[in-house]
């Protein structure tokens, strides 16, 4: 009995093996693993290493680009900073006496030239001082004409001679109050001004520029405290930043600089150190930097912040720089993104992360000068690799 029953074991045993060792089973078993293996293989790097955004989607996303920059790889200093009118280009128009505003020819925003009417104002003061003018001139006048009577008269021996010299110092004084009346006129401000012995005037542009701000209201007092229109020349505007005692006195004038204002992210201008100031403010321990920037489009306004990267010393080394936000944090490292030719679909690349140079990140490896990479968009397209990574773990499960 007991024979018997490890004979029948060994023969199931023995059948079972043969079942799962059959050739069929085997080689289609095979062949499936050997075809699987090469497909996931070839598809697995083109998911990885691009990311596909569908169109509906894409027209939701705003995508900014930057080229890869070569920039100079010496130490630099980073300061703060706001943006002003040059001081040869800016010009606060008051009336030079107390006026009533009679007419005003120009608005905000306006570009004037020099010498260009702004407004035409009325001013007692300046009428009495011109009425002044014209009865000095008067009896100058009479008194000329007095003295060269009484001359005729002396040649003639009718009168005497001391009448002609009282007559002369007459004249003589005469004029004298003529020009301390055009002197009076002239503090006034309104040298130029009508001589007729009214009261109007003509407020005049000293520079060319543009109207940036009137106070000037038709009717209204004004007075020479008071400015009632600012004028500057917005095509070249100065950044004051404040740079700490130890880099302001490694910096130099004509070195280039760059800037980037907190209403254009992304965006960086040039720049150029114009003047290094000459005294240290003692309670902050800083000195003032004026840099020079070009405004010929009129993008900046003064009064806007700005933030200011600017070299220290002379260096001739250069680094390969993207602005911050094209680098990414993923879990193994630092990637950027590449716009491809082909519509929503954006090239994957691992970077090696370098120093911040201002707004700059220096990239160390994984990207050329000259590329383009996203920078605006680049977060939301590192979201949508991590969510289809994680759909896709999630499927498989």
């Amino acid at each position: 009995m007991k024979s018997t029953l490890l004979l029948l074991t060994a023969l199931v045993v023995g059948l079972t093996s043969c079942k799962s060792s059959k050739p069929g089973h085997d080689d289609a078993h095979e062949d499936g693993h050997d075809e699987a293996a090469p497909a996931k293989t070839h598809d697995e790097p083109e998911d990885e290493h691009h990311v596909h955004v569908p169109q509906e989607m894409l027209r939701d996303l705003r995508v900014t680009t930057a080229k890869v920059e070569a920039r100079p790889g010496g130490e630099s200093v980073t300061a703060l900073g706001e943006l002003t009118f040059s001081e040869d280009a800016y010009a606060e128009v008051s009336t030079p006496v107390p006026a009533r505003v009679a007419a005003v020819v120009v608005t905000t925003g306006q570009a004037v030239k020099q010498g260009q009417r702004l407004a035409d104002l009325q001013s007692p003061e300046l009428g009495r001082a011109r009425a002044e003018l014209q009865a000095a001139q008067a009896r100058a006048t009479a008194a000329r004409q007095a003295a060269e009577r009484k001359r005729t008269l002396a040649d003639e021996r009718i009168v005497a001679r001391k009448d002609v010299q009282a007559a002369e110092a007459e004249a003589a004084a005469s004029e004298a109050e003529v020009a301390a009346a055009k002197a009076s006129l002239l503090s006034l401000g309104t040298s130029g001004a009508s001589s007729d012995g009214t009261p109007n005037f003509v407020l005049r542009a000293p520079i060319d520029g543009t109207v940036i701000e009137r106070a000037a209201r038709l009717g209204q007092m004004a007075d020479p405290s008071q400015p009632l229109f600012r004028i500057g020349d917005l095509s070249s505007l100065w950044l004051i930043v404040h740079a700490f005692e130890r880099d302001a006195v490694r910096l130099k004038p004509g070195t280039e600089a760059r800037v980037t204002f907190a209403a254009f992210p992304g965006q960086e201008f040039p720049a150029k150190v114009g003047h290094v100031g000459q005294r240290v403010d003692p309670s902050s321990r800083t000195i003032p930097v004026r840099l020079e920037l070009d405004n010929s489009k009129g993008q900046l306004r003064p009064g806007m912040s700005a933030t200011a990267s600017v070299p220290l010393g002379d260096s001739d080394a250069t680094l390969t720089a993207v602005p911050a936000a094209a680098l990414q944090r993923v879990e193994n490292g630092w990637v950027a993104f590449i716009p491809t030719p082909e519509a929503g679909v954006f090239e994957l690349r691992e970077v090696g992360r370098g120093r911040s140079v201002g707004t700059l990140v220096e990239v160390l490896s994984g990207l050329s000068v000259g590329e383009q990479v996203v920078v605006e968009g680049a977060f939301l397209l590192k979201a949508e690799v991590e969510k289809s990574k994680g759909g896709g773990d999630e499927h498989g499960h």
